[in-house]
């Protein structure tokens, strides 16, 4: 079949979801035509990367200014920052050439449109279908509940930012979230808390949704172990885009609230800080005994493959961690909470450890420490469940016959 993805962002491998699934969807003999939303040169690169795998690209510029001006338009509107983010003055006329089929283009059969920075895009595709009085199924991959981050944050983040951003936005998104979940042929969750969170706001704005979970996945053939590279002793390791809120709140977490106890049972343990655009606040972790800060790296393999232990102290978040996953992909054993945890079918205890509070964290990150032989039995666990669980050619699998049902019932 004949598949757009609308992304409001340049799918890579740190926008994994909609990367692998592309990939995963072309390698099961499917045509992906690709339009999304660019911003910087690194954008830019990774536009020709998808270009040279054969993939039809559209790509429209959208700069901070642009984004800037989104969200301040949408003041008086009611509609959510996230919704305008990505928007683009010029998709009317670049989703007509796609559907009508310029150039030489077939028209899709299905539209696929990834986060609640697509949906614009998403309502737009429809009303241009009914314009043409033609019927083509809209899935929107809505990936995370926004609505549900954006409540955590106003009443947990340790970030300004996160506080200041989930208060003023909470609640446009979950009225938006609510009235257009149940707008689109099928909607996609990447949890099952996601997914139930995104079921009662519909059905609060009377629209119920039809909505199924696809988990998130792992790139196995990329985040694998390597015996060359030894386990430290006594290394962690916690990675992340370090400028979202969410991650800062949680290494400031970890590293004032239960790293001090971990450090006084084991005190030649280091906590290595891993991810690009370290806040001011993440920064000066790095003045603190025993804590590296790296910032950007070229690959984050090495980091996961030489830990001891990964370490996950999610103190508020949606969706299924790509961190996490990454890890246990690499044989590294993690300790993480139980937000952390959530959508994920693991044996507590088992593929990974989960703590309720941060003295049980510390507790079970110093079993680790002092336990060689549980933590490479437990990266062992922790491997053998991605790959049971979190492949990303079985996850397109699924996808696949949920364009395959719409298809053919005609909805």
């Amino acid at each position: 079949m004949r598949i757009l993805f609308i992304v409001p962002y340049v799918p890579d491998l740190i926008r994994a979801r909609s990367f692998n699934l592309i990939r995963s969807l072309a390698r099961r003999g499917h045509t992906i035509e690709i339009l999304t939303v660019w911003s910087s040169e690194r954008d830019a690169t990774a536009l020709e990367r998808l270009r040279a795998s054969g993939h039809w690209v559209s790509a429209l510029h959208v700069g901070k200014p642009r984004s800037m001006w989104n969200c301040i338009a949408a003041i008086p509107t009611g509609e959510p920052f996230q919704a305008a983010y990505s928007w683009h003055p010029g998709a009317r006329a670049e989703l007509t050439d796609i559907l009508v089929g310029k150039d030489g283009r077939s028209m899709p059969d299905v539209i696929h449109v990834e986060h609640l920075r697509g949906i614009r895009y998403a309502l737009l595709s429809q009303a241009l279908l009914a314009e043409q009085g033609r019927r083509v199924p809209v899935v929107w991959d809505s990936v995370d509940c926004i609505s549900l981050l954006f409540e955590q944050a106003a009443a947990q983040s340790h970030s300004g930012f996160g506080r200041l951003a989930g208060r003023l936005d909470a609640g446009r998104t979950r009225r938006f979230e609510g009235m257009y979940a149940g707008s689109f042929d099928r909607v996609l969750a990447s949890s099952s808390a996601d997914r139930t969170a995104l079921v009662r706001l519909a059905a609060s704005a009377g629209r119920p949704a039809d909505i199924v979970v696809l988990t998130n996945g792992v790139d196995l053939t990329y985040f694998t172990e390597d015996p060359g590279i030894p386990r430290e002793p006594a290394r962690l390791v916690l990675t992340g885009k370090m400028s979202y809120h969410a991650n800062v709140s949680m290494v400031l977490h970890f590293v004032q609230e239960v790293f001090p106890e971990v450090r006084r049972r084991h005190p030649g343990v280091e906590l290595w800080i891993v991810g690009k655009d370290p806040s001011k606040a993440v920064r000066e972790m790095a003045e603190r005994p025993g804590i590296v800060v790296t910032g950007e790296v070229p690959d984050l393999r090495p980091y996961l493959r030489s830990a001891t232990a990964a370490v996950v102290p999610l103190v508020y978040g949606a969706g299924v961690q790509f961190k996490v996953l990454e890890a246990m992909a690499c044989g590294t054993p993690v300790v993480m909470s139980a937000g952390a945890a959530r959508g994920l079918t693991i044996q507590a205890g088992v593929d990974a450890l989960v703590a309720s509070e941060a003295e049980e964290f510390a507790r079970m990150v110093c079993r680790l420490l002092a336990d060689p032989g549980q933590a490479r039995r437990m990266g062992e666990a922790g491997r053998a469940y991605v790959r049971r669980e979190h492949d990303w050619s079985r996850l397109a699998g699924k996808l696949e016959g949920v364009y395959d049902e719409l298809i053919s019932s005609g909805t």
